[in-house]
């Protein structure tokens, strides 16, 4: 595989915690790549340490020991300014919960993103719109998040996930608290994101889920037990 088509490269990472004086290992020398344009899912039971590896990927920690190279760069250094400027302009989250603020409409939450990097409100604002459409709310947009459903929260979530351009989309058990018509929605259109061009990570406990995945790696205690 060569270098250049790699978006994530983890090389023996280990992460451990450190909590009352007691070491907890979670990620026990973990070693894989994601090209870019994949789309991955990454299962395992609870404790597995699927979560704390999408977080690194993420930027949201860091790696004890080992390196962890996005687009070729080895960012297990990087300060905190420079993990949030990644974090910021290349990667959208998605999260279980949502995650939306209740005081604002549809289309502020969307714009979210952009909201700190003093971009043109006008401009802004309108790809907020455009978004809210592609996700099938265009309706909605003044809307507050308790105005919608569970699934149409999830879109929002989407919009705002996509406001940055992405190159990696983070979806940590996006289905989770959808019923199964809604799940089957979210998924449909994050594999379109993905058939765009957007590389797509999923972490799930659901197989109906991890099925719509291109790849799928299994995780148990720490290390990485199967890919397929």
């Amino acid at each position: 595989m060569q270098q250049n088509d790699s978006i994530i490269t983890f090389d023996n990472v280990t992460k451990v915690y450190h909590l009352g004086g007691i070491d907890i290992p979670v990620l026990r020398g973990i070693s894989c790549e994601i090209k870019k344009g994949e789309h991955v899912a990454i299962m395992g039971p609870s404790g597995s340490g699927k979560t704390t590896m999408l977080n690194i990927i993420g930027c949201l920690d860091r790696v004890t020991s080992g390196r962890y190279l996005f687009e070729g760069k080895d960012i297990s250094s990087f300060d905190d300014d420079a993990l949030s400027e990644v974090r910021q302009k290349k990667i959208g989250f998605i999260f279980q919960s949502y995650n939306l603020i209740p005081q604002l409409t549809v289309l502020e939450n969307i714009e979210m993103p952009l909201f700190y990097q003093h971009l043109d409100e006008r401009k802004t604002r309108e790809k907020a719109m455009e978004l809210a459409k592609m996700v099938g709310l265009g309706d909605r947009i003044k809307h507050k998040p308790s105005e919608l459903s569970g699934g149409q929260q999830q879109r929002v979530a989407i919009a705002r996930a996509l406001m940055n351009n992405p190159l990696l989309i983070l979806a940590d058990e996006p289905t989770g608290n959808l019923d199964s018509v809604s799940g089957r929605e979210i998924m449909k259109l994050l594999c379109e994101l993905n058939e765009k061009g957007t590389t797509l990570i999923v972490v799930t406990h659901d197989a109906g889920v991890a099925k719509y995945a291109r790849r799928i790696i299994r995780m148990l205690d720490g290390k990485i037990v199967d890919e397929n």
